[in-house]
């Protein structure tokens, strides 16, 4: 049997979404492979909580912030591993397959190729980007998810608790030590569709740089967050 995963959800007004990132787990929750899922709840007003209750999952409410909220639920988590995911993300087909042969490497983490819900050439083009990023810069973001064991989650101190950048934050800590899995992660393009792709990728691409010039997280998601 191989080792148990918790998977962990940061979850904030998700009903909406969850449906099918939930979908795409169920089989792995059937086998075995996944020992728990937990919703860290940064104060959600929707049916989250009824979800977690329908599911089995355990809902955990936290400090509102991703970074919180993560690293909150990885200090309840029963499993030998911690898969990471955004609830508007759904992981491709295969990807137990795929995650059950890396459960061999517990001194590696690795995250999941992007795409986006829609097919028009700006996802694409986004899609594309991200992934060129992830792969050869070594800064995938949470929307990628991330599949880390215990013990190297552990060594490294975890996602730091910051309102912003929590992701690429966790990327630095693991440099040498994160790598590609073969298996595609859909995510939602809801921001990209209401903002405007070409606004949102600035966006996205002015915070990343500001935080790697010593932006305070703090500063930056007051800007980002308005």
């Amino acid at each position: 049997m191989p080792a148990p995963i918790t998977v962990i959800i940061p979850t904030l007004n998700s009903a909406a979404t969850l449906q099918r990132c939930l979908g795409a787990l169920g089989e792995g929750i059937m086998d075995g492979l996944l020992a728990e899922v937990i919703f860290a709840d940064g104060g959600s007003s929707d049916d989250t909580e009824k979800i977690a209750e329908e599911v089995g999952a355990t809902f955990l409410s936290t400090t509102k912030g991703r970074g919180n909220q993560m690293a909150e639920a990885a200090r309840i988590a029963r499993g030998e591993w911690l898969l990471f995911l955004h609830s508007d993300s759904v992981l491709g087909r295969d990807w137990q397959n795929a995650v059950i042969r890396h459960l061999t490497n517990p001194d590696q983490a690795v995250y999941f190729k992007l795409r986006f819900d829609e097919t028009t050439f700006p996802a694409k083009t986004v899609a594309r980007w991200a992934n060129f990023r992830s792969r050869w810069l070594g800064l995938p973001y949470g929307d990628q998810g991330l599949l880390i064991s215990q013990r190297l989650y552990k060594r490294t101190g975890g996602y730091p608790e910051i309102p912003l950048m929590e992701d690429v934050a966790m990327a630095r800590k693991l440099r040498g030590k994160l790598a590609t899995l073969p298996v595609s992660i859909e995510t939602s393009a809801d921001k990209y569709r209401r903002d405007g792709w070409m606004k949102r990728s600035f966006m996205n691409f002015g915070a990343l740089s500001q935080y790697l010039a010593g932006a305070s997280p703090d500063k930056l998601a007051a800007k980002y967050y308005r």
